[in-house]
């Protein structure tokens, strides 16, 4: 066995576990969204645009809450996800709220083969909140992006801001520091412990996990490289969980630093979104990593 496919083995099976536990906690409120609330923010709705008729992959989609969230808003959805648990999660939440979708499991890079039987490309690839720090090559993620895009196509990302990945959360509160590499590494950071962000009473069995941090700048020349051009690429002081222990919740769902001497604590971007438009070049699958 290589070391990514244990590192690989590692993540999927703490994923498959964490599924019972996030279907079940306030964070992603299941029992709101099947009250018909949508869980995308609206800097999605605003940058993404209408989607209605439009087709929509999401990838890295956990188990498709913001995918179905989509499917609401009229478009024609497809998740994928690595963890058998949130397929099958996925899907039943699609039955029990009345929605079309299609939810296919998959590891990321090997999302070309598992989807190759459709001979279909997508108006609109959507990655979100903490997918890309799970993949070992941010080159190949691209290219996997740029593939499932018809020519005029849309990638939009929305994820945490690599600098907030690099950050030391053991600090004393208002002390900012950075612990873990900024850029790109072979080997991952190895992460231990039994605490979630969904549900901090949670006890994992599966605790071993495997992460990549990617730059700023590696992301998006690697969109660039895959024969996308960048609409824009905005950056936030703000994130949708508490990084670290001592920020606060402004608003329901949304978490800052606290105030500094009265004013907000603008010191550093917490998240990024980025959109990109498809070339007319297309990446054949052939060209696209497997692992």
């Amino acid at each position: 066995m290589s070391s990514l496919d244990r590192y690989l083995q590692a993540n999927r099976a703490h994923w498959d576990e964490a599924v019972a536990i996030h279907a079940t906690s306030e964070f992603y409120g299941v029992d709101r969204f099947l009250a018909g609330e949508s869980t995308l923010l609206q800097l999605d709705l605003d940058e993404v645009g209408d989607v209605s008729g439009r087709s929509l992959l999401h990838l890295q989609c956990h188990f498709g809450l913001d995918t179905l969230s989509w499917a609401r808003l009229g478009a024609d959805v497809v998740g994928l996800d690595f963890a058998p648990s949130a397929i099958a999660t996925a899907r039943d939440l699609a039955q029990r709220a009345s929605l079309s979708a299609e939810f296919v499991e998959a590891e990321l890079y090997a999302a070309p083969q598992a989807l190759a039987a459709r001979l279909q490309t997508f108006d609109i690839v959507y990655v979100n909140l903490g997918a890309l720090c799970w993949l070992p090559d941010v080159v190949g993620w691209a290219r996997v992006c740029a593939g499932f895009l018809n020519n005029g196509g849309t990638l939009y990302v929305r994820d945490v801001h690599p600098v907030a990945w690099s950050l030391d959360d053991e600090r004393a509160p208002g002390e900012l520091s950075l612990a873990y590499p900024y850029f790109q590494q072979d080997a991952p950071l190895r992460w231990s412990g039994d605490s979630d962000y969904a549900d901090p009473s949670a006890a994992f069995h599966h605790q071993e996990t495997f992460e990549w941090n990617h730059s700023l700048g590696e992301i998006v020349t690697a969109v660039i490289e895959a024969g996308c051009s960048i609409d824009f690429l905005h950056e936030h002081e703000w994130t949708v969980y508490q990084a670290l222990p001592w920020m606060i919740e402004s608003e329901r769902g949304v978490w800052r630093l606290p105030f500094r001497d009265g004013k907000p604590d603008q010191r550093l971007p917490l998240t990024f979104s980025l959109r990109a438009t498809k070339g007319v070049t297309r990446h054949a699958a052939s060209a696209l990593p497997s692992r």
